[in-house]
């Protein structure tokens, strides 16, 4: 009777001595889940919204972001608007006037953005307006005094020029300073650099 040979094809040779057995292959990992879609700005509806469409239509365009309320408004329109949110919807309090820059954003680089506050309805409102860089923003100044000195801090950080304001002039950094510090593309080091170089005669420590 022949003796049983074990299969060639499927038998390996043990390994030699002190050599380690061939690992197994890991299994391919998981593909990562693909995330969550973001919160996205809804459509505002409001008895206010509805009074604001009715008089500017198109030249606004009203949004909620997770609770927060905005109004993208048109250039033209905005100092007209912000107006009538003082004397009609009882917004009393501006509480800061900013900017955000978008270099990427051709020939409409900057998003004014003035946020106010009605004690009447405790409300709060941003208006949203769009300019080109090297365009004016309208001052606000004559509806809210307390907008003197938050737009010099605009012009200071971003550049950007307020049409009507009384005094507009740096108020955080010196009068020599170069450039905007905010502006997205600005250096802060070697602007610091040089400005500390050139009027206090000793180098940066940035």
């Amino acid at each position: 009777m022949p003796e049983d040979k074990p299969d060639q094809k499927t038998a390996s040779p043990p390994p030699a001595a002190g050599e380690k057995p061939a690992a197994a292959a890991a299994p391919p990992k998981p593909a990562a889940p693909a995330k969550p879609a973001g919160p996205t700005p809804q459509p505002w509806e409001s008895e206010m919204v509805s009074r604001l469409r009715n008089r500017y239509g198109s030249g606004i365009d009203p949004k909620t972001y997770l609770g927060q309320n905005y109004i993208v408004a048109d250039p033209s329109i905005v100092y007209e608007l912000l107006q009538v949110l003082r004397d009609d919807e009882q917004f009393d309090y501006c509480v800061d006037v900013t900017a955000v820059h978008y270099p990427q954003r051709k020939d409409q680089e900057f998003d004014i953005v003035w946020i106010l506050y009605s004690f009447e309805h405790n409300q709060r409102v941003r208006v949203k307006a769009m300019i080109k860089d090297g365009d004016p923003a309208p001052s606000v100044v004559a509806l809210w005094s307390s907008a003197n000195w938050l737009e010099r801090e605009c012009y200071d950080m971003f550049g950007i020029r307020f049409e009507g304001h009384p005094d507009l002039r740096r108020i955080l950094l010196p009068d020599g300073w170069k450039g905007y510090p905010l502006r997205k593309e600005y250096g802060i080091t070697q602007q610091d650099s040089e400005w500390v170089k050139i009027n206090l005669g000793i180098e940066s420590g940035q």
